[in-house]
């Protein structure tokens, strides 16, 4: 067994999307998967498994990352304009990857705990933590920020999830736009107080 964050989703109201979408959604989150392991050197060991026709799994080996990848996620989906949207079930525990990494043959209480949630999830709510308590709330309360997102801030504020991200002025140039566009994306996605919160959860949890 070792430690890891789980995150199990399924697309929301995929029977309205057409099969390109499907895929052109799951391929997004694999590369978001892909993007998680670069965020840390060395890479963070991630696995992707696309499950059923519009679910998909991610285990991490990263367990305090949790909320910021599931954000992240989201941001990419959203930046893309994928037509669709995900719901996430976090969880943080123990488990058992295959020799090759293949999620479909892991095991172990993180995995259960992740479907179980993901399972239970109802109404508007799209992000939840099987941890409860304070992570619980705290994921809801960025679930509702980030359900609000547009596209324009969606994309920056992917740009700034990871860990050591760019400056502002390197994103700003990269973009083509203003500095002051950068920021005011930022402000109004709520950026700032989400990542204090990251922050914040992330120290807790490495301690």
């Amino acid at each position: 067994m070792m430690a890891l964050c789980v995150l199990t989703g399924d697309l929301v109201a995929s029977s309205a999307l057409a099969p390109k979408e499907v895929d052109a959604a799951l391929t997004t989150i694999e590369t978001a998967a892909t993007e998680i392991a670069n965020w840390q050197s060395p890479a963070i060991a991630t696995h992707f498994a696309r499950r059923g026709g519009d679910s998909w799994q991610i285990a991490i080996d990263a367990p305090e990352l949790g909320l910021r990848a599931a954000l992240y996620i989201a941001a990419c989906l959203n930046r893309n304009d994928t037509a669709a949207v995900t719901r996430i079930a976090i969880a943080r525990g123990t488990g058992t990857l295959s020799e090759t990494g293949d999620l479909n043959a892991a095991h172990g209480p993180v995995f259960v705990a992740s479907g179980r949630l993901l399972t239970n999830l109802s109404g508007h709510a799209l992000m939840a933590h099987a941890d409860g308590g304070a992570i619980h709330a705290a994921t809801r309360l960025a679930d509702y920020i980030a359900s609000g997102w547009t596209q324009t801030q969606a994309r920056t504020v992917a740009a700034f999830l990871q860990p050591n991200a760019p400056n502002r002025a390197e994103v700003a140039k990269s973009f083509g736009v203003t500095r002051q566009a950068v920021n005011q994306s930022l402000w109004s996605a709520g950026f700032p107080t989400i990542e204090e919160a990251l922050n914040a959860l992330e120290t807790e949890a490495g301690k």
